[in-house]
């Protein structure tokens, strides 16, 4: 089920939410090695605003980076851009306005490495798209439900984009502009003013490898002896599990489990196979009944 700030976000085009400092750091840590000598662009990030940029600017010689740059979108007031090599800061007043979809932003892209940032959650589809097409490695956020979109599940089936390393499971707090309307309970405001926002399913997205996506799955339980808690689809041939922990060890045919699986996805011990639909191409069913959206795996080790 879509979390309701993000659909909320997406339907008033109400994309500002600031990533907290400390979800940063403790991703990125993962990738220090990746960063030695690259340009990192942070696309879409006001520098004044944005905990990117403080990261980076605080770690610019420990990480070994050649250059940071970042774009800010003016959103009708004047864009620009924000430079670090070394100790130097230049800002520089961009001539459009600073969405990273526009000439003046691409092409910066072509010019650099690695891109981190949080991309506008209305946009995400098209973010990665332009990743993809100019071949840059990346660390963005996203929600989790991104991976239902056909366009992103074909890159993870693919073994082109993962999840990260720091988030598997519960909710992540963003800071929101002043003017963002707080009609939830997950939302509070801090002793300066400042909003914040709860935000469920959301996960790190990149390309970067990281040793231990490597790491197999522990499996308890059996398949043969507990057929029952297995059913098999009407229209597929494979059996549903609902939970990841209870995938079986001694199954070698298809199963349909949670996307919540792709937080433990090793891609030497499983094979993705397809995603929600069975051989109609329709929804898997039980019984006449869809559960929530499955992937379809295979234990390559049996």
């Amino acid at each position: 089920m879509e979390n309701k700030n993000l659909h909320n976000a997406k339907n008033n085009k109400k994309d500002e939410f600031y990533t907290q400092l400390s979800d940063i750091e403790k991703e990125l840590g993962h990738y220090k090695r990746h960063f030695n000598g690259k340009v990192v662009f942070l696309n879409c990030d006001d520098p004044e605003e944005s905990n990117f940029w403080k990261y980076f600017a605080l770690n610019f010689k420990f990480l070994g980076l050649k250059k940071l740059i970042a774009t800010h979108f003016g959103n009708g007031k004047p864009a620009y851009k924000l430079e670090k090599t070394n100790g130097d800061i230049i800002k520089t007043t961009l001539t459009q306005n600073g969405d990273f979809r526009s000439p003046e932003c691409i092409k910066i892209l072509k010019e650099a490495d690695i891109v981190v940032t949080n991309p506008p959650f209305s946009l995400f589809r098209e973010f990665v798209a332009q990743l993809i097409e100019y071949n840059k490695k990346f660390v963005i956020i996203g929600n989790l439900n991104a991976m239902c979109y056909k366009e992103i599940f074909k890159l993870i089936k693919e073994n082109k984009f993962w999840l990260g390393h720091s988030i598997h499971s519960g909710d992540r707090e963003f800071r929101v502009p002043k003017n963002y309307p707080l009609n939830a309970a997950s939302s509070r405001i801090d002793e300066k003013g400042n909003k914040y926002l709860r935000v469920k399913g959301i996960r790190w997205y990149t390309n970067l490898d990281y040793q231990e996506r490597y790491e197999d799955l522990i499996l308890c339980k059996k398949y043969h002896g507990n057929e029952s808690e297995y059913p098999k689809y009407d229209n597929y041939d494979g059996i549903n599990v609902n939970i990841t922990k209870d995938i079986p060890l001694d199954y070698k045919g298809a199963m349909g489990v949670p996307i919540t699986f792709m937080d433990k996805y090793n891609p030497e011990q499983f094979e993705i196979i397809k995603f929600r639909k069975g051989d109609n191409n329709k929804d898997l069913c039980i019984n006449g009944k869809c559960p929530y959206f499955r992937i379809l795996i295979k234990n390559k080790k049996i």
